[in-house]
């Protein structure tokens, strides 16, 4: 019998940073045991996302194949997918009011600074990108190594949560 896959939605304000590189990651080391999903809270008009993470994805050998920045409104859609788990990974988004997800999915928020913010170079920028990659594929080598007890239904929120905690 094979496991159910697990839907994961990273939010994040414009959908075109943290969020994204998250995307790319879990579907890169998911193992076929998850499905990622990014959105924006409020993506900008025509937003795209940042072509330093796009480049910093490429450099680890992670796909980014259909990688676009889109609002959560995309999510709450019939027709959409079910989410298991709705990940935020920016302070922003986890303050504001989400909308209703169907299935009501366990919800966890991981924080991370904006590596696109501020006036640094883009040699800096750059870094940063990297080491927020390195900082969620860490998390999220984490998530991928639980045994399926720690993700059911029952037991997702904790455990996403506990996450948050330990690194």
């Amino acid at each position: 019998m094979t496991e159910k896959k697990i839907n994961v939605l990273f939010l994040c304000t414009h959908n075109s940073a943290r969020s994204i590189l998250a995307e790319a990651i879990l579907n890169h080391i998911g193992r076929g045991r998850f499905k990622a999903f990014s959105a924006g809270s409020s993506p900008r008009a025509n937003q795209q996302p940042n072509p330093l993470g796009l480049q910093v994805l490429q450099h680890a050998g992670i796909s980014i194949d259909g990688l676009y920045s889109k609002s959560w409104d995309e999510f709450g859609t019939p027709g959409a997918p079910h989410m298991d788990l709705v990940i935020t990974v920016c302070d922003n988004a986890a303050g504001e009011a989400c909308p209703y997800w169907p299935g009501q999915p366990a919800t966890a928020h991981w924080g991370y600074a904006d590596p696109s913010a501020g006036d640094a170079d883009d040699a800096h920028k750059l870094e940063a990108f990297r080491q927020t990659m390195l900082a969620l594929k860490r998390r999220l080598e984490l998530l991928t190594s639980l045994p399926a007890s720690k993700l059911e239904k029952t037991m997702l929120q904790s455990t996403a949560r506990s996450l948050a905690e330990e690194h």
